[in-house]
């Protein structure tokens, strides 16, 4: 391990190459001063059932307000991923006025489907890279307790009959993984091994304490069985299934029979409530703030493909992020991949040729859960922890898009 470390380093301090290029210390780079998350709650029956999405917007703030010891007043715009509720915007707005930051401020809400929370935080410090603002907070909250991203009706017949990939954009995301899977040669069993490691990496993580310092605790009320109110205060992730296997994931019956024979509820991404919150501004205003640096923005990019195989989006958008830095996979030391199927997971891992040591190595979606909005900020909370708590250096998130999209961002630890 002690070798590994000095070799990564060694490799990150090399002169002239594009990793010294991304890792040098500038006035101008966009910075992280603070990267939290909720608990995930299992939606419909977990902690966060009870909870509304405005409240859990606000829960979130409220700890980013008191954790970063920053003058709410200056933080000039807040981004929120968020795909199901329409009435988002609203409720965040009332939301960061309850958690104590003034109407000077701005706030709005965005939707790329699961890369909301990326794509939050790459408007972000693209405002301040822009000179906008000087100050923002990005971040993503859902509650797929109170919704979800299914369509309500079918598309207009004259969009969908002038396009097959048009009508495509109607497949749910189950229909999707059985595509790739059918198309690709992904079996069952490859799934199901994938799944297994995803859970057990994210049993280690919690057993050995790795996620106290990206999940803040959040206090709510649940309404138990009798139809009373109990106030709890949530700490930990509740999708974590202890002592999972391939061979157990293995009995669990086929979700989608009608479209494929392969995705299940076990090796699918779990149905979530969360929200996670970063922080960001230049390097010169977290110096002059007294704020502490946790890590850097660098960029991100996203790239489109066919809607029916949706999933794969990080096939296609990891290659553009890294060309355009001039970097390969081995110079990245953390992947974060959202799972939102195994099928997805293991067709990007081998068409990549990721390093599965590398590859959401505390579990990902499938074993944490999956708040559509929230996950994209929510990989970059959790990959910067990885590296504190490992000593790695670059960090490269992805994530799948709905329709047929994928996206990648590019951070690098400075804790």
């Amino acid at each position: 391990m002690a070798v590994e470390r000095l070799s990564s380093i060694l490799k990150h301090l090399a002169p002239g190459s594009a990793l010294s290029a991304i890792t040098a210390k500038n006035a101008d780079d966009i910075v992280i001063t603070l990267a939290i998350r909720t608990p995930l709650a299992k939606a419909r029956k977990g902690g966060f059932k009870d909870t509304s999405l405005e409240y859990l917007t606000m829960a979130i703030l409220e700890q980013v307000r008191e954790r970063s010891n920053l003058d709410p007043a200056l933080v000039e715009d807040i981004r929120m991923g968020n795909v199901s509720d329409g009435k988002a915007a609203y409720k965040l707005r009332a939301a960061a006025l309850a958690a104590g930051f003034p109407n000077t401020g701005a706030a709005m809400s965005i939707n790329r489907f699961c890369s909301s929370g990326l794509q939050a935080t790459a408007d972000i410090a693209n405002a301040i890279s822009a000179g906008d603002i000087e100050v923002g907070i990005a971040m993503g909250a859902e509650s797929m307790t109170a919704g979800g991203d299914a369509l309500e009706a079918p598309f207009d017949e004259q969009v969908t009959t002038a396009s097959q990939e048009a009508a495509d954009c109607m497949q749910s995301m189950g229909w999707t993984s059985e595509n790739v899977s059918r198309d690709f040669g992904i079996t069952r069993q490859e799934m199901d091994q994938f799944a297994a490691e995803s859970f057990q990496r994210a049993e280690r993580a919690q057993k050995a304490g790795l996620t106290v310092d990206e999940i803040v605790p959040i206090k709510t009320r649940v309404k138990n069985a009798e139809g009373e109110w109990q106030d709890v205060t949530l700490t930990k992730d509740e999708g974590i299934r202890p002592g999972t296997t391939a061979e157990s994931l293995g009995k669990i019956r086929v979700a989608f029979p009608q479209w494929g024979p392969t995705t299940t509820g076990g090796n699918a991404s779990q149905v979530t409530d969360g929200a996670a919150a970063v922080l960001l501004m230049k390097r010169s205003t977290a110096i002059r703030l007294g704020q502490p640096i946790m890590g850097k923005y660098v960029g991100s990019t996203v790239a489109g493909l066919a809607p029916r195989i949706m999933g794969i989006g990080p096939s296609v958008a990891i290659p553009k992020l890294l060309a355009q830095y001039n970097l390969t996979l081995a110079d990245i030391d953390v992947v974060e991949i959202n799972e939102a199927f195994a099928s997805m997971a293991v067709y990007c891992r081998n068409k990549l040729a990721i390093d599965p040591a590398k590859l959401n190595p505390r579990g990902g979606a499938i074993a944490l859960g999956h708040p559509l909005g929230a996950t994209g900020a929510r990989q970059i909370v959790t990959g910067l922890s990885e590296c504190r708590a490992t000593g790695k250096k670059v960090l490269l998130t992805s994530m799948c898009i709905g329709t047929g999209m994928g996206m990648a961002g590019l951070f690098v630890n400075e804790q």
